[in-house]
């Protein structure tokens, strides 16, 4: 399963960095436009065994925002560049880590990455040993409530996921994350 996921991995985020470079190209332009800063926001994440890795994101909140998840915010609107919100409930701001992809340290489908200051989310899943999967650009907790999930709930999902992988399982997952990205559920900010 994991080199033939990894394979999967390598030619679907090649096709869609070619077929999403000029939207990214727009993206990237419009954010420099339109707020100080670079385009491209990188936030230390917790990854395969509670490694740190640097992942790629456009950013959409100012450069002032705390590094805290957005949920813990107060009024995290505030922060939002201009266009920001409408990358967050597309998910737009997400295809930069097509890189991380391709550089291994995420897959398409594994649980998502916690941030690294998320110590509650990291120790339940490294009790869980969830800790050991790929950290994914979607996962099972995603299109099961993304933003509106608790943590223990979150982790549940991530259990369910590592013992049920498969390939199928992970095809269903990216398609569920195409729907709900499309419905725009389970984005909070």
């Amino acid at each position: 399963m994991t080199k033939m996921k990894r394979i999967f991995d390598l030619i679907l985020a090649l096709v869609l960095i070619v077929l999403f470079s000029i939207l990214m190209l727009v993206i990237a332009a419009l954010i420099k436009l339109m707020s100080k800063g670079p385009a491209i926001f990188w936030t230390d994440r917790v990854g395969v065994n509670n490694t740190i890795f640097k992942m790629a994101k456009f950013r959409t909140m100012k450069l002032n925002t705390p590094q805290v998840a957005t949920h813990l915010m107060e009024n995290p609107e505030r922060y939002l560049i201009p266009g920001g919100e409408f990358l967050r409930k597309y998910s737009l701001d997400e295809l930069p880590q097509l890189f991380n992809v391709l550089k291994g340290d995420m897959s398409f489908v594994g649980p998502r990455p916690a941030l690294f200051n998320q110590d509650d989310l990291v120790e339940l899943r490294t009790k869980n040993n969830i800790h050991k999967l790929l950290p994914g650009v979607t996962g099972w907790a995603q299109v099961n409530g993304r933003d509106d999930l608790a943590i223990p709930v979150k982790v549940s999902f991530d259990e369910y996921y590592l013992s049920h992988r498969s390939f199928a399982f992970d095809l269903y997952i990216i398609l569920l994350t195409v729907i709900k990205v499309v419905k725009r559920e389970g984005v909070q900010h």
